[in-house]
């Protein structure tokens, strides 16, 4: 059998722990409107028994305009603690497809001290088709107090990235698509530039996943080193907002590369500014 990530669970795996004591699930589902889909309302409509839904349009820092940042150690509290979830639990976080926003909160709860915090393999679009069970009851938990142990380390910011676009002292790996990164599609959020910060590489958030199951370690390193990353040195990882970089965060932490940060503000921020670098190619 292939190597897999130490981060990642099956299906069966869960299953069997379904009700557990110290057990939290997270669905952590979010989408882009072209996707066309609700996760609140898919949520609603069907989740595993048990989980509770993570907005990651909400659990996010009120003083920033920009979308998806980071909160401060205590709004994170004042977020997760009601919703019943205890730095010292095991937690398991999915999305609809598997590896799209799932990991970003897998990276939350890492970078605010967590670090028994697991991401479910095939999402629940495939726990759905295999006929696993799932309920549209509402999630009862009593509320918890969630004691956050924040490792700024993990994050980036614009100055931080400035500086590295500058020296090239990291490496940047973004998550986009090859036609957002190189400049020839529109962002989709108005009044961003087209393009990618100078020096970095593109590696598509999808090519770490095949049918909603992450790589196997080996064929991560692959994808990873192919798209031109040294997997020796520090890498820097970004996408549109911050959320889809936290799947290169993932397949690098499975690696052992714990080198590595990610630009919450990513492209949206790098890409308003009226002076920061763009590279088209």
């Amino acid at each position: 059998m292939p190597e897999t990530s130490p981060f990642v669970v099956d299906a069966d795996w869960l299953q069997s722990r379904l009700g557990a004591p110290g057990l939290s699930i997270v669905d952590a589902s979010w989408y882009l409107p072209a996707q066309k889909r609700d996760a609140r309302a898919e949520y609603d409509a069907a989740h595993i028994p048990g989980a509770i839904f993570f907005d990651l349009d909400r659990v996010v820092d009120p003083d920033s305009n920009l979308p998806h940042m980071l909160p401060r150690p205590g709004i994170f509290a004042q977020h997760v603690g009601p919703m019943g979830i205890s730095a010292d639990d095991t937690i398991v976080v999915y999305d609809g497809p598997g590896f799209f926003s799932a990991p970003r909160v897998w990276w939350m709860f890492r970078t605010m001290g967590v670090y028994q915090v697991y991401v479910l393999d095939g999402g629940f679009d495939r726990w759905r088709a295999d006929g696993r069970l799932v309920t549209a009851e509402p999630t009862k938990t009593a509320p918890n107090v969630f004691y956050p142990n924040f490792d700024a380390s993990g994050v980036a910011s614009l100055e931080d990235m400035r500086s590295i676009v500058e020296t090239a002292s990291s490496q940047i790996a973004d998550a986009r698509s090859p036609g957002r990164f190189a400049g020839t599609d529109p962002e989709p959020r108005p009044g961003i530039r087209a393009g990618h910060m100078p020096g970095a590489r593109n590696v598509p958030y999808s090519a770490l996943s095949q049918n909603g199951e992450l790589l196997p370690l080996e064929r991560l390193k692959e994808v990873l080193e192919g798209a031109g990353i040294d997997l020796s040195k520090p890498v820097v990882t970004s996408c549109g907002s911050g959320v889809t970089a936290a799947v290169i965060t993932l397949a690098l932490e499975s690696l052992g590369h714990t080198n590595n940060r990610l630009y919450d503000g990513s492209w949206t921020e790098w890409g308003a500014q009226a002076d920061t670098p763009v590279a088209k190619d």
